[in-house]
This record gives C-alpha cells, structure tokens and sequence, in this order.
C-alpha cells in the first residue's frame, strides 16, 4: 500500500513510529506537511499539490493533525476523501472531536456519562454558570485546548469568576466543568484502534498539579480498565466517527465519566508503559479496512 501521514514535523515521535510500522509491514510511505498542500477544488478535476508533486495516488492517509490548526489539516483531509482516498479518521469526525462543546452534546444524547457542565455567553449569567457547575472548585476549559493546556482549575467561586470574566472579556470560548475529587489528579487514557481498546495507562498528575496529561509532566502505567471504562471508550469513539482516538476518563464515584475524545492521540508514553507495539496495530488495521471512498461517503459536511 502506499500510504501517506500528514504531519507538520516528521521528527515527531509518534510519526516516526507510525512510518517506521508502516515500512516494516511492506509499505510505501510519505510524510506530508499538511500546511505545505495546494488545494485544487474543482468539480472536474480535483487536486492537492505538494512540492510540485500532484498528490493522488496514496491508498490510505494517518491524519496527524495539530490542535491549533485543524482547520486548515481538515481542510486537507476532506479534499483527500474528495479523491476517493481512505482516511482512518474522517474529517468530520476530526472536526467534531476537536469541538469540546460539540463532542459533549453528542455523547450526552447518547447517555456516555461526564462531569457536569456548564456553557453560557453573557457575563451576566456567570453566577448561574458556576451554580450549574456544581459550584466550587471548578474546571474551567477552553473549547479549543487540548493536552492540558487552556485548563484553570478555579478553588473558590471569586477565582471562578475572575477565570470566566477575563476569558469572555477575551471573546474565548470556555466550558465550566465540575471537578472530580475522588480521582486525585489521575485519569485513564484508553487507546483505541476500530472497535478494541488495544491499551490503556492510568496517568498521574505531578505533584501540586491538576492535570494528568504527560505533557504537562505527568506519568503513566499500565492499568487493568473495568468491562465499563472498555464500553464507554468505545462507545465514545464510535460517537465522534473515529476509528483511532485516545478517550480520556475519569472514575468516579457514578462511574466512568469522560474528559476529553483525542483524535491524533501520542504513542510515545502509552507504547512505553504498555510495551504494546501501537503503531503496527494501526497500520494492521489501515490493511484490513482501507478502500475507496464511495462518491456518498464523501459528502460528509
């Protein structure tokens, strides 16, 4: 197969690591700089340019796409299905995961349990927004973030306000969460590849920080998840429409609950803790499941 992974840097770990699979499996690979690609978008003769190359010919693409620039990455992987080219993650699910707003309504119309949260637009209605949240200590989130940052936890209801006033002074667009205590600073991170979570860590915060993630300094071990958090995972990732995502968790005390559905989800900690070889599995599961897109399937939104 010749297969393609969209990637702004292909020094990247997990880049390196999906290539370095993809190569030892028989494959053709490329490395793309999706900010570097020319979209012809036309009815007749569709195109993306790349280094004076016409881009057109792959099997399968990896979307890598960064948080900061998911609409132009987005933009390219729909202009790939445009083609007919199979894309293990689709645009739209991408968009939508990328949406922490978005992804909450759609996995609360499905049941799939999260901390409550709260969203509103005037600054009058901030009291009733802290209320809504369940009141202090809150998590207070940036719709856009992702990896911890554009996270405030806010201890009292005058730190909340303060948060939430500077941030809609700003025209930034927050959530309000309420804050999990019997999870202690550690989360679940399960990855998971088509319909299997193929590994799963139980990440810890640092000492005097909130956030679990590893790129904030927190660490990560192997762990042993309940029939619940496998369900829920899955379940969350076949809400988005991906077929690769790393679902953030929380346990709590009414179960799991989720924080976050990552759609370009790192391999580098999650490999390492588990001694899973991730990235093969996701090549393997490109073999099996990559095939033109039919002309229906391409008209998305």
């Amino acid at each position: 197969m010749d297969i393609a992974i969209l990637s702004l840097n292909p020094s990247l770990h997990s880049t390196e690591r999906l290539k370095e699979a993809a190569i030892e499996r028989g494959h053709k690979v490329r490395v793309i700089n999706y900010l570097r690609c020319l979209m012809n978008i036309t009815a007749t003769n569709p195109s993306i340019y790349y280094e004076d190359d016409i881009l057109s010919s792959f099997d399968a693409i990896i979307p890598r796409i960064g948080s900061g620039r998911t609409f132009y990455g987005t933009a390219v992987v729909r202009q790939f299905e445009t083609l007919g080219t199979y894309s293990i993650n689709p645009s739209v699910a991408i968009t939508r995961s990328r949406d922490k707003l978005r992804s909450l309504q759609l996995l609360a119309m499905k049941g799939i349990g999260m901390p409550t949260t709260g969203f509103a637009h005037a600054r009058s209605d901030i009291n009733d927004l802290i209320q809504v949240a369940g009141g202090p200590p809150l998590v207070i989130k940036l719709i856009e973030g992702t990896q911890g940052v554009g996270v405030v936890l806010a201890e009292t209801k005058k730190a909340a306000e303060s948060v939430v006033q500077t941030l809609m002074g700003l025209n930034a667009n927050i959530i309000v969460q309420e804050f999990i205590k019997e999870a202690r600073g550690e989360d679940i991170r399960c990855f998971v590849v088509g319909d299997k979570v193929i590994a799963a860590v139980k990440r810890h915060a640092e000492p005097g920080e909130f956030r679990a993630n590893i790129h904030r300094g927190g660490s990560a071990e192997a762990v042993r998840i309940t029939k619940a958090e496998r369900e829920t995972a899955i379940k969350a990732t076949k809400i988005m429409g991906l077929n690769m995502a790393g679902v953030d968790l929380l346990r709590s005390k009414r179960g799991p609950l989720i924080l976050e559905i990552n759609s370009s989800p790192g391999l580098e900690g999650i490999e390492k803790a588990t001694n899973k070889n991730i990235a093969s599995i996701i090549i393997e599961y490109i073999e099996k499941n990559a095939k033109p897109i039919s002309p229906r399937s391409r008209y998305q939104g």
